[in-house]
């Protein structure tokens, strides 16, 4: 069966997996993180933050469903709200980008093209928000207990593209097409096709000038890969 994926809310928190519910890894400053560990209660921390994204800026995550069991996850926010991208040393994110902070998927679930139709999605949402690109820091050399950092072996297969090399820190970027370059692009390609042509008028009452209204349609699906 097809996944099927749709945005985090306040209302389907819970069906992220309890590891990310409980992480605050990007969400807190480093020291907060640590106080938040020590004395506080994450899930509450982690349910704030979001709460707070959702109505500043709007979605900022993604969970798909095989089968309707939650099997993989991405979360997405401006760098202005999310405080550990200030420590890695291959930043800042440029201006123009939303960072990708957190993508992951159920192991049973790996290989199958999830994680590639994770980026789909939020690369579509982003683009019909007016975004330009995506950025994320990935790991360079993940273990089993990395998990709040996103491969970069990973984000290079799914077409993300090294912006600032770092020997276990590298930051990626995967450049999004607005609609409007969608639109001039399928409005070129037809207009080629419709020059090729030649349809007899006379046998169809078609013509390029009746046609021309219907170049407008433009495509859903995002330029990832």
């Amino acid at each position: 069966m097809s996944p099927v994926v749709v945005g985090v809310t306040l209302d389907n928190i819970d069906e992220l997996p309890k590891r990310c519910r409980r992480c605050v890894f990007w969400e807190l400053a480093p020291h907060l993180g640590e106080q938040a560990a020590e004395y506080g209660n994450l899930e509450l921390e982690k349910e704030a933050w979001l709460s707070s994204v959702l109505l500043d800026w709007g979605s900022c995550g993604k969970i798909a469903y095989v089968d309707r069991i939650p099997a993989g996850y991405a979360l997405y926010a401006p760098p202005a709200v999310v405080p550990r991208a200030n420590a890695f040393p291959t930043g800042p994110v440029g201006h123009d980008a939303v960072l990708l902070t957190a993508l992951a998927v159920l192991p049973e679930m790996s290989g199958d093209g999830l994680g590639r139709t994770l980026v789909q999605a939020v690369a579509k949402d982003l683009t019909r928000r007016g975004v330009k690109a995506i950025e994320a820091f990935g790991d360079a050399a993940p273990t089993s207990d990395s998990t709040c950092v996103i491969p970069a072996d990973f984000l290079r297969s799914v077409g993300f593209k090294t912006v600032r090399a770092h020997q276990r820190w590298p930051r990626l970027r995967l450049e999004l097409r607005s609609e409007l370059s969608w639109k001039e692009d399928v409005e070129a390609a037809l207009e080629r096709l419709l020059g090729e042509i030649t349809i007899p008028a006379q046998n169809t009452g078609i013509s390029r000038e009746s046609l021309a209204p219907r170049l407008g349609a433009t495509p859903t699906v995002p330029a990832c890969s």
